[in-house]
């Protein structure tokens, strides 16, 4: 006789276990050493897996809702179609703790108690403080304890699960740029000079034509070298043409969308192309622009040549072998040559050792307090880090403009929160179709 229990009879056992201790009339009597007093413990709405959502859980939520209905004063939903709903909403969260529990996923008092703080403090009151609050608004603590440690849980498993099912195109990331930089330019703060020939309803072609080529010909006359305002001055039709045609500081959303367009790739200092409205033709002159400063990085350029230690190679043969590199470099010269054939950081021997351009605090500290104390192209002692053994070379230093990383890295993050709610639906709807579940009927 096989003897050897299968996982799904384990998990039918379990929920017969569970059946007998909740369900009344299933065959077995409640007693006092069930129930504590000889009622009902609780009742089961729906087995999933190996675990059930209760019929108390169900009805903790409705309550909640209903309450939060009354409190907006709007319709009541059919109640039993809200119970559905709900229990639906239990079943998928229920999956996914499982799913959570069996990567290892948890939630430590430490750190469930530092995502209380930071509700509590973006409360304006104190963690102490923050279970009177909560029981002010008829939330118990320890149940919002509970939630809040199954949400954090179901983030954590959400983010290692969805995430690297989203991609970002290169055409979504441009067009998300596009419409993101026509956003930011209504945030800025513009100071331009302006042109205006006007024309209306009532202007001709041949005026229209006329007024065309004045604009170009303006345009040409500044380029050449002519001061804007005196061109303002004696060509200009509009509101500011006797103070140069200089409009002042104003809001990139008080400025008109086609004023916008013409000066988004425009520098400070430079003329917009000469364009028309229905008022006339415009010219503009950039004279600063507020809001848009450049994130500027101070960088430095260093190689490194590693040794790791092993069973054979211990720290002292690894400190001595590196000093006897470092002398054959001083000698020789070619840095680069010698960490292409030594070097066993495999992210950077190909390149000569070289770890390109990089920010503080890209290093581990060890490393990095060697890097910044060395002058140009001054080769380091032999050092330790957690990784093995290391000489290093510094290069350089640069304060390097990184806005278009910095907005690429936010467009994508952007991007992936866009897609993340519809990415997570389907995930959820392929946990729930590969899931058993029961649902009992309720009374």
């Amino acid at each position: 006789m096989n003897h050897n229990l299968s996982s799904e009879m384990i998990r039918k056992l379990k929920i017969v276990v569970l059946i007998l201790i909740l369900q009344p009339n299933q065959g077995v009597t409640q007693t006092r050493e069930i129930g504590g007093t000889g009622e009902l413990v609780d009742g089961i709405a729906a087995i999933v897996n190996d675990g059930v959502v209760l019929r108390s859980e169900v009805e903790d939520q409705i309550t909640m809702i209903l309450s939060n209905i009354e409190r907006q004063d709007t319709q009541m939903p059919p109640i039993g179609q809200l119970r559905q709903d709900v229990l639906e909403r239990l079943i998928l969260q229920r999956i996914q703790l499982q799913r959570a529990e069996r990567y290892g996923i948890a939630i430590s008092d430490e750190g469930l108690n530092a995502a209380i703080n930071n509700v509590a403090l973006n409360n304006n009151v104190t963690f102490e403080e923050f279970p009177e609050v909560l029981a002010a608004e008829g939330i118990d603590y320890f149940k919002y304890r509970t939630e809040l440690k199954q949400q954090i849980t179901l983030d954590e498993l959400r983010q290692r699960e969805v995430s690297s099912r989203i991609s970002v195109s290169q055409s979504e990331l441009d067009s998300y740029l596009i419409l993101q930089k026509e956003e930011d330019q209504k945030a800025y703060d513009y100071d331009l000079s302006h042109i205006l020939l006007p024309i209306t309803s009532r202007s001709g072609e041949g005026e229209i034509d006329r007024k065309q080529k004045m604009i170009n010909d303006l345009r040409s006359k500044i380029a050449s070298g002519e001061s804007f305002e005196s061109v303002a001055r004696n060509f200009s039709e509009g509101q500011q043409s006797s103070n140069g045609g200089r409009l002042g500081w104003m809001k990139g959303s008080d400025l008109p969308e086609i004023f916008l367009l013409a000066i988004r790739s425009g520098k400070i200092g430079e003329l917009s192309q000469p364009f028309q409205s229905s008022s006339g033709f415009h010219l503009l002159k950039i004279n600063g622009v507020k809001g848009n400063d450049p994130v500027i990085e101070e960088q430095i350029n260093v190689r490194h040549i590693l040794i790791k230690t092993n069973e054979i190679l211990d720290d002292a043969a690894a400190e001595e072998k590196l000093k006897t590199i470092r002398t054959q470099i001083i000698d020789e010269g070619d840095f680069g040559a010698v960490a292409s054939a030594v070097s066993e950081d495999p992210g950077s021997a190909q390149d000569g050792g070289d770890m390109g351009w990089a920010p503080k605090g890209l290093f581990v500290p060890e490393f990095e307090e060697i890097a910044y104390s060395l002058g140009m192209n001054q080769i380091s002692a032999p050092f330790k880090s957690r990784y093995g053994w290391h000489i290093i070379q510094y290069l350089g230093q640069r304060s390097h403009d990184i806005t278009e990383e910095v907005q690429r890295r936010k467009a994508v993050s952007a991007i992936r929160s866009l897609k993340l709610s519809d990415e997570v639906e389907i995930w959820a709807r392929e946990l729930r179709d590969e899931a058993y579940v029961e649902k009992l009927p309720f009374d």
